[in-house]
């Protein structure tokens, strides 16, 4: 990897463990990588913001600077891993499109791109909304790769085929390439495993990672300190599995 990489975080629904793959791949990228890592929470629910030990309320997202009120520099805070910064999210996100100077720029769509391009990290991850709106396809558009996210839990196969036209839709104006469909809270017996690859197959061809994230108690642990499982339980399942599944998207990428 050699000029900065913007890396898109995205599923269609919630319960895919999005958030904690965004924080800990992060935070791998910078501890074991020593990479210069952005993580942009672009979600709401700012539950990124929240695992990082941010209090969401008490501090400013991409939301006025999407709005011109702000200079990206002043939202961006430093976390507890070196090298890994972090731009909040808050409530305002959910209606930043239709408000202020966005709802009449016909290009709004464009604007975290022009806004990322130019800050000085090696690697920008930005967590989605789990639906496909305006964030969403802004986070695509500004993004190199997408890390799709899925749970093998009864799968509704329309979804996971909407996302895929979504990102296809997007590539044919901007280039964008899906590093990695990651799966979480794996278990090697589960019954319907077959049946979920199968259909991931299908829809996402030669994109499974290899590394599956299993359950762990420690990731919700990690989060309620406000800290990436490697800092709370680096011998954890949960710690070796996404150290693992960040190793395959550094040579995917």
């Amino acid at each position: 990897m050699g000029m900065m990489n913007i890396i898109a975080v995205s599923s269609f629904k919630g319960g895919t463990a999005k958030t904690s793959l965004s924080l800990n791949i992060g935070a791998a990228l910078a501890k074991y990588y020593d990479k210069k890592v952005l993580l942009v929470d672009f979600d709401a629910q700012a539950n990124l913001t929240a695992g990082l030990g941010f209090d969401p309320d008490s501090h400013d997202s991409m939301a006025p600077v999407l709005q011109k009120a702000k200079k990206v520099e002043d939202v961006i805070v430093s976390t507890c891993v070196d090298n890994l910064d972090l731009i909040p999210a808050d409530t305002w996100l959910e209606r930043v499109e239709v408000t202020g100077v966005l709802a009449s720029d016909r290009y709004s769509h464009e604007r975290l791109k022009e806004t990322l391009a130019p800050l000085p990290y090696d690697i920008i991850i930005i967590d989605t909304p789990p639906s496909l709106c305006w964030l969403t396809e802004s986070a695509l558009i500004a993004a190199d790769y997408s890390i799709v996210c899925a749970a093998p839990e009864f799968y509704s196969i329309k979804g996971l085929q909407r996302l895929s036209y979504f990102i296809d839709n997007i590539a044919q104006r901007h280039p964008i390439e899906v590093a990695g469909v990651a799966l979480s809270f794996w278990n090697k017996r589960g019954k319907s495993n077959d049946a979920f690859l199968e259909v991931i197959e299908n829809t996402f061809p030669g994109k499974v990672l290899d590394r599956k994230v299993r359950r762990d108690i420690k990731v919700t642990e990690a989060s309620v300190h406000g800290r990436p499982v490697f800092l709370t339980a680096p011998k954890s399942r949960a710690a070796e599995d996404y150290l693992e599944l960040t190793k395959e998207l550094v040579t995917r990428m």
